[in-house]
């Protein structure tokens, strides 16, 4: 045994096989590992229930009565040392002793993405040490196959660091072990498979020269944009030295891929690489966040879509796979998800559903791009798609949102039908009145801005549509494309910072926000621009990832009339925004003074570290530059401190 048991087993089982199947399919679930929590109790996806609610399905199904089914297995810190640093390991170790008490919270502000609380450390250890005790068990030929239901997830956790909701990198141990540690059991080639929708840096750069390690991993990417941001998921990042080759990226150019992407990556990529490969165990970072529903991955893969991917894995070392929960944040969706893969595992039944759309545009140019790049390594890959394959495609989906400070998607549209957008052929916003907008262009407002729109000409980009110098995306723009009627500049008693990981617009780097609670001792720069309430509702909805072409506002004139009243009104239509706070700040020749900016709930996250204070990106941070300077408020030198300034003071 690699690690040490917590003496749990669940079930009937007892750790025994019971059933008819003739696979022996390892199911490890421990209740210690959702001792793992928010430190207060706040709301936050990664949440024990996301396992609690897989288990669950699994037994109502009558799956886990015909499986072994084993409890956790804490690691040992020589194992976890294999892929981690002394220092990492002891400090993680450590974060559940009472001397750490009063430590946690700072830790975790200062980490990527990352809470703590006392049963951070146990459940760590039950995480890499089950994944390593099901992939034993495997490859020695006790079980077929296995499945570790574990949190926290493993696969951004990096050497000497946690981020990404992940303290331990439990794959990556996994993998390590096996090659490392039992020689004997005649593991020399590990294929890890990555389907979460995030890319598995951790792991990535863990064998990054290792060319016992295949790694591939399809996920979101958009640019180096969507998490975690950067380069390292790009499809030229191959591997190096000896691992050059072995180190295998897909990455995304948009959400709301689906089973015929995913399918397509495998088909064309994936399946010709690992037969050439031949890998003697599977080792897959099972993310469900790619599944339609899920808050944070904005793609639409079904059940049926993972039991087909996981099928064709099958197919390799005589079916020695072991599944490892990664992410995945939509409860309902994670469930079914892991039943249809548990399912496929015990060769229960033929898989049931089909999928007849097509990949995007996008998609195919995507998997061009890695064949091209690969075929050097692989020369299964050498041959080019054929033009009647890549003609079989669907319009890449727009994506209103891009627009925006805000990586927040308008994720109702996810669940649309998909075969509805093959007959879309313009893409712009309709332009068609309704009676709203007619008696919102008829009321003047100032929109104070603090951020990049205080450079004009990238605020004109939420009017007129179009890029500005830095950006990533273009904007949709409004709908009545008038400039604004005056410009002018004022101070006002609110505290300025930057926060989030990175956006769509300006790549990774936090983006600015003011406290919508006033603070004499505060005082921020902001650009006033006269346009009418219509326009303010059309870059409200640009900023909240919404559509312009709305059949209401945001923000109307009975709301106008509130806001002057409460000082503040947060926008339910807009609650998933980072700028669904609409704040009054008084007037100017009679005309009211409006800003958007995040809700208070949103500052008491950042505050405790829940959300991440970020420093601006290059690009943004020389447009807020750039409007400070053209605006007559500062030189060059002055505003780049006051921007530092902001970045880097407490809030």
């Amino acid at each position: 045994m690699a690690g040490e048991s917590s003496g749990s087993n669940f079930g009937d089982c007892n750790g025994e096989f019971v059933g008819k199947s003739h696979r022996k399919v390892g199911l490890v679930y421990d209740e210690a590992m959702c001792k793992h929590d928010t430190p207060d109790g706040e709301d936050h996806p990664e949440c024990p229930d996301r396992i609690r609610v897989i288990w669950e399905k699994l037994q109502f199904a009558g799956v886990t009565q015909r499986c072994v089914v084993l409890g956790g297995s804490k690691a040992e810190d020589k194992h976890l040392q294999l892929v981690h640093t002394k220092d990492h390991v002891n400090l993680v170790k450590s974060l559940s002793t009472k001397q750490k008490d009063y430590r946690r919270n700072r830790i975790a502000s200062q980490l990527n993405s990352i809470y703590l609380n006392g049963g951070s450390s146990e459940a760590a250890y039950l995480a890499a040490g089950s994944v390593v005790e099901v992939a034993e068990k495997v490859a020695e030929g006790e079980l077929d196959c296995g499945f570790a239901i574990v949190r926290p997830p493993g696969h951004h956790a990096e050497a000497d660091e946690a981020m990404g909701f992940c303290l331990f990198n439990n794959v990556a141990v996994a993998a390590s072990y096996l090659l490392n540690e039992r020689p004997d059991l005649g593991i020399k080639k590990i294929l890890i498979v990555d389907w979460d929708v995030h890319h598995g840096n951790g792991t990535q750069k863990m064998f990054w020269k290792d060319p016992r390690v295949l790694f591939f991993s399809v996920h979101r990417h958009e640019s180096g944009s969507f998490y975690p941001a950067g380069d390292d998921g790009y499809y030229n990042m191959v591997g190096e030295g000896p691992g050059e080759g072995f180190n295998i990226n897909v990455p995304w150019e948009q959400g709301r891929c689906g089973d015929a992407d995913y399918l397509a990556a495998w088909d064309h990529i994936l399946i010709p690489v690992a037969k050439e490969f031949n890998p003697d165990i599977v080792l897959l970072s099972a993310g469900f966040d790619a599944a339609i529903g899920d808050p944070l991955g904005g793609c639409r893969v079904t059940p049926y879509g993972y039991s087909v991917m996981l099928k064709k894995l099958m197919e390799f070392s005589q079916g020695k796979i072991v599944m490892a929960l990664e992410g995945g944040y939509n409860l309902d969706s994670i469930a079914k998800s892991s039943l249809a893969c548990v399912q496929v595992l015990l060769e229960d039944k033929p898989i049931q559903g089909s999928s007849e759309a097509y990949p995007f545009e996008t998609t195919w140019r995507v998997i061009q791009a890695v064949r091209k790049r690969l075929c050097a390594y692989w020369p299964s890959l050498a041959e080019e798609l054929s033009l009647k394959l890549i003609d079989q495609k669907t319009p890449t989906p727009i994506i209103v949102t891009s627009s925006s400070d805000s990586e927040t998607e308008d994720y109702a549209n996810e669940i649309l039908d998909q075969m509805s957008k093959l007959n879309i052929e313009n893409h712009q916003v309709d332009t068609v009145s309704t009676s709203w907008r007619t008696d919102l262009a008829k009321v003047d407002v100032w929109y104070a801005s603090f951020g990049s729109n205080m450079w004009k000409p990238r605020f004109l980009c939420y009017i007129e549509g179009g890029q500005a110098e830095g950006m990533k995306k273009a904007c949709v723009g409004s709908m009545d494309k008038s400039p604004p009627k005056e410009i002018m500049w004022e101070t006002f008693p609110h505290r300025l910072f930057f926060g989030r990981e990175s956006t769509v617009t300006w790549g990774v780097g936090g983006v600015a926000f003011t406290n919508p609670l006033t603070n004499l001792n505060d005082q921020t720069h902001m650009c006033l621009y006269r346009i009418t309430l219509e326009q303010f509702n059309d870059v409200l909805f640009q900023e909240n990832g919404l559509k312009v072409d709305s059949d209401s506002p945001l923000f109307d004139l009975a709301a106008l009339q509130l806001v002057q009243n409460k000082g503040s009104i947060p926008l339910e239509a807009a609650s998933d925004g980072w700028y669904g706070n609409v704040v009054f700040l008084g007037k100017q020749g009679d005309i009211p003074v409006l800003t958007m900016t995040c809700t208070l709930s949103a500052v008491e996250k950042f505050t405790s570290g829940e959300f991440p204070l970020r420093a601006p990106a290059k690009a943004y941070a020389n447009t807020l530059v750039r409007g400070l300077v053209e605006g007559g408020r500062f030189s060059e030198e002055e505003a780049q401190a006051y921007i530092d300034n902001a970045a880097s003071k407490p809030l």
